[in-house]
Parts: C-alpha cells; structure tokens; sequence
C-alpha cells in the first residue's frame, strides 16, 4: 500500500538540518468507473476497498438507488491505474446518460465533470427517522478513530470515514487519499453489509463540505460529525435534508449546525 522513498536517515547534502530516509507514502492512482462496459469517471483514489468504492460511488451519485440494482462489480489492472467494471440494471444504465462525469478528477473532488449548474443542487431522498444519540457516545466514538485508521497511522496523510454505533463504538472505518472518496468507501460497505444508517453516526476527518452531506443523505445517514468546520452551504443543506452536522469534534467539545433535536443536551457543547 505505502511507496518507500530513499534509505533511512542519510543526512541530506543541502543542509545540516535535513534527513533522507525510509518513510511510507500514501498511494493514489487513477481509477475509472466503467458502467456496463462504458466509461463514465476517472478518480484518483487510494487503491483499497474499491469494490466498496464503485458501489458507494455509485450510490451517492444516484446512478443505482440500492444495491439489487448492481449487478456485479469487478476490478481490472492496468498499467496505468485500475478499471472498477460495474454492471447494473439495463433502467439504470439507460438513465445514466443524463448525468455523467467524463473528466479526469483530482483526488476527491466533488464537481470535476459535473455537465450543469444543476447537478449541483440535485434534489435529495427523505430520510427516515434517525435515532437519537449521547454526547458520550460522540466523544467516545471521535476518541477511538484514530486507532481504527490503519493507513493514515503510517502514511499520515490520508481522510477516514468510519461508522459507529448510537453507543459510540467504531464498528466500521475506511480510508482514502481524497475524503470523499472516503465516505463512499464507507457507505458502500455499509450497504454491502446490511447496516442501518438510522441507528448511528458517520465520523469524517476533514471539514464538511456540501458535497459530504449530500452524499451522506444519498446513503440514509442523518447524522454527521466532522473533525474539522463545515462550510455555509453544508450547514444550509443539512437543514434542507433533515442532517445533524456536528462539527469541530476534539474531545469532548463539539458545535451542533443543524437539527440540534438527535444530540442530548450537556453543558458546554454549543449549539450553533
């Protein structure tokens, strides 16, 4: 998984103060989503779970709207990255040429290949009632992360999306080079494996974005809980979709951007 850069701790002819050695490195290729032997996106992904991936991707992106409509997922290498061969149902197929990604797309990135300003604001399922949960349990559930982060805690420099239980409990965690990426890896798995969304929360490493919240509704997850701030327009969505974002999660301190309601009430967590 990691790429070895030079020998260990030779000293670095430029200066006194710098060192060349063995360090593990993230790993990012290229991987195409091909759909029904047609190509449709091009991501720059970290090459792990990626049957996950495609079915996450293809979820959050509402080219199937559950996993009965994939019909098989295979990979495929090549010299230049992998091919991620997914079929789905011929009604499914038919409507993905109203909306597709042809573009090349930098690590995760949320708009490379969107062909209107519509996609952008696409409407979102309703979700169904989404189970309370503690302060306890997130400050629990944030606390445990960093050691189901298998990657990052050698190459530090990858985003993890991970499942935990209404008690706080890690039960599920995938990484990946772009963040979402990440979270479709999670919700992929999360479908493949029958979990309910409704009773529990998604943990994020990085800031919520728009995007993270739409793709967490796409999956029937209700509430989100970021390490880092959300943007304006996440906050703005998450309240059209009826997602609590809870954001700047360290410790035990936390701010509440949206439907306030599934978080029990505790001093010192503000409410935003």
């Amino acid at each position: 998984m990691e790429t070895p850069s030079l020998p260990a701790d030779r000293p670095h002819p430029r200066g006194a103060g710098s060192l060349v050695r063995d360090e593990s490195l993230a790993e990012e290729t290229p991987v195409a989503l091909i759909y029904n032997a047609k190509s449709h996106a091009v991501m720059m992904a970290t090459p792990q779970d990626l049957h996950d991936f495609g079915l996450g991707f293809s979820l959050t992106e509402g080219i199937v709207g559950h996993c009965d409509e994939m019909l098989d997922v295979s990979l495929r290498r090549r010299s230049r990255g992998i091919e991620i061969a997914l079929t789905i149902t011929d009604e499914r197929f038919a409507g993905l040429g109203a909306r597709r990604r042809n573009l090349v797309g930098r690590t995760g990135c949320g708009l490379c290949g969107l062909t209107s300003l519509c996609d952008v604001d696409r409407p979102l399922r309703e979700l169904g009632h989404i189970a309370a949960i503690s302060p306890q349990a997130i400050t629990r559930a944030v606390g445990d992360l960093p050691s189901h982060q298998t990657i990052n805690r050698r190459v530090h420099a990858v985003h993890a999306a991970a499942w935990s239980t209404r008690d706080g409990i890690v039960s599920m965690t995938r990484e990946d080079i772009g963040r979402h990426n990440a979270l479709d890896k999670l919700i992929g798995a999360m479908a493949r494996h029958g979990i309910d969304p409704t009773h529990g929360f998604a943990i994020i490493t990085s800031r919520c974005s728009y995007e993270m919240v739409q793709k967490a509704v796409a999956g029937g997850i209700g509430i989100l809980v970021a390490v880092s701030a959300p943007t304006a327009l996440a906050v703005d969505v998450a309240k059209a979709a009826g997602v609590t974002v809870i954001a700047r999660a360290r410790g035990s301190h936390y701010t509440i951007h949206s439907h306030p309601d599934r978080v029990a009430a505790q001093p010192g967590h503000a409410t935003a």
